[in-house]
């Protein structure tokens, strides 16, 4: 059969309804560029969808089911590269009913353009026969990569500062360090913690001191200073040495302790004005045009539980006093941690974060994803919300024959463990609450990506919750929290033209054959198809 192009169509907003019904206005105004098409006509009828591309998840995707989980992301700029690194979550199911974390090793990807990563692989194994320190072979925690001159050897060295269970340290979490000389690896531990967690006495919990951030800069004297941050309910703050797997001795007495001046000790407990500060600190300073850091330092942080996302700021890491600033995300609507990394590239600042949105994710088998950070003209930092679309993947409309968009119900991710995973929030057809609900992210069908007729719907606000085909006739919107056959096909569907315009597209359950998604009384649902119109949509992108 000859192939045609089914092409978006324009809608005015005062004649919505009008030109989704009837299929006119596609050609535009005269001179108006013409737009990509959402969709290509296939053989006996079915249609291809555009799917979305370059969007979040940033690395970890499948086509086979082989999903690549990992969490706590960190990143470090070198040259024209980004370096994106995680833990490698293996979590098992057991393991997750147990909220147990199986992390072996740390992998890395690299991006010259924010759009395509490569896998560098395996750049450390934290294991019992790689690190002498370490209680399991399943703990590499959060860590950070940072590049630094070795005046010594004359070269530059990458160290990954990581956290773990500690035997020397009456099985607490310490901070260790490893060096390699490459951003790939391999890196070698140093062969002892860098900071034990015995030293940050009395705790909160064994699991304190974690979470190592980075931060090196020059003072307006000249003078190089090495910060690292660090903890988990408690924040604590250092500087290294030139040799950067050392603590520097703030005090001059010989010796490294803990307290909380630098007049009293080397290991700080520098926590006033950081509100409700739970985790996974980031450090961060402003870059002016010439590439010269200026202005505040500000620390991100995961923000009370579930976790959400704030920061603050300070002028002086060591004795300034923090300044809290906001919430900057919610937590997100399928992992109960995050974890951040903010970093400057090619003139735009990113924002790094992580949940469970791939197939069979959740707190323990996490992905990273990234959205772009911006500053109002105060230094204040504008607040975020994670996406599907990421920077580069495609959000869609979808409104039935009356015109009206087809959107989830609104809700706040709560804050309350019990209520997760989401497996029924409401999809209905008028007009949203907020136009984020109304926006959608068209990607490979589930139950067989290489189908071209086949699609899968995710909201772009809620990512990892998709459209859902139930066994009584309802569609519901939710997590795919278990990755298997079953789910998949129930969050596929068939994509044929429309049972009452063929300009429109009608979409078919792959787990139910025969029923359709339809909307009737407002609420998206599926039917035999028998109502043609119910069951006809209009998928139109929507313009970044």
């Amino acid at each position: 059969m000859k192939r045609k192009k089914l092409y978006m169509l324009i809608v005015v907003a005062a004649l919505a309804g009008l030109t989704a019904c009837s299929g006119e206005g596609a050609a535009g105004t005269a001179g108006e560029e013409k737009k990509e098409p959402v969709a290509t006509s296939l053989e006996n009828g079915e249609i291809a969808l555009t799917k979305s591309t370059g969007g979040n998840p940033l690395v970890g995707n499948s086509d086979t089911g082989e999903y690549l989980y990992g969490g706590d992301p960190s990143v470090l700029v070198d040259g024209d590269t980004v370096y994106l690194y995680t833990g490698h979550d293996l979590s098992t199911d057991d393991e997750v009913k147990r909220a147990i974390y199986n992390i072996p090793e740390y992998v890395c990807y690299s991006s010259k353009d924010m759009v395509n990563w490569k896998s560098e692989g395996t750049v450390m194994t934290v294991s019992t026969d790689e690190v002498s320190w370490v209680t399991s072979s399943t703990t590499a925690w959060a860590s950070q990569v940072a590049k630094h001159h070795d005046k010594e050897a004359g070269k530059d060295r990458y160290y990954l500062y990581y956290c773990s269970w500690d035997k020397t340290s009456a099985g607490k979490q310490s901070i260790g360090v490893a060096v390699a000389d490459s951003p790939t690896g391999p890196f070698k531990d140093i062969g002892k913690p860098l900071v034990q967690g015995t030293l940050t006495e009395p705790q909160k919990s064994n699991w304190d001191d974690i979470d190592p951030t980075i931060w090196v800069d020059t003072d307006e004297s000249g003078e190089e200073h090495r910060y690292m941050a660090w903890g988990n309910s408690q924040y604590f703050i250092c500087e290294l040495n030139e040799d950067m797997v050392s603590v520097k001795d703030l005090n001059g007495d010989g010796k490294i302790t803990f307290g909380t001046t630098p007049k009293e000790a080397d290991v700080l407990h520098h926590q006033t004005g950081l509100t409700s500060y739970t985790e996974a600190p980031w450090l961060y300073r402003r870059k002016d045009a010439d590439g010269k850091y200026y202005g505040k330092y500000y620390l991100f942080y995961a923000y009370g539980w579930r976790e959400r996302m704030a920061y603050a700021t300070t002028d002086d890491l060591l004795t300034g006093s923090w300044k809290f600033g906001s919430v900057l995300m919610p937590p997100t609507a399928t992992s109960n941690t995050n974890h951040m990394a903010v970093f400057d590239f090619k003139g735009k600042t990113y924002f790094v974060y992580h949940n469970g949105s791939l197939p069979g994710g959740n707190g323990y088998r996490r992905s990273a994803c990234i959205t772009e950070l911006s500053f109002d003209d105060k230094g204040k930092v504008e607040i975020m919300t994670e996406t599907a679309a990421g920077l580069n993947g495609t959000v869609m409309k979808i409104k039935d024959a009356d015109g009206n968009e087809l959107f989830h119900e609104n809700f706040m991710n709560s804050g309350n463990d019990t209520e997760y995973p989401y497996q029924d929030v409401a999809v209905l057809a008028g007009t949203p609450e907020t136009d984020r609900d109304a926006e959608w992210v068209l990607t490979k069908g589930k139950a067989d990506a290489a189908k071209d007729s086949y699609v899968s719907v995710q909201s772009e606000n809620k990512p990892g919750l998709y459209l859902t085909a139930g066994e009584s006739g309802t569609v519901v919107l939710a997590q795919d929290a278990d990755a298997s056959e079953d789910t998949a096909k129930r969050q596929t569907f068939h994509t044929i033209e429309g049972l009452e315009d063929t300009k429109g597209v009608s979409f078919e359950s792959v787990s139910q054959p025969g029923m359709y998604l339809a909307v009737k009384e407002g609420k998206l649902c599926l039917t035999d198809g028998s109502d043609k119109k119910a069951a006809t949509f209009y998928v139109e992108r929507k313009e970044r």
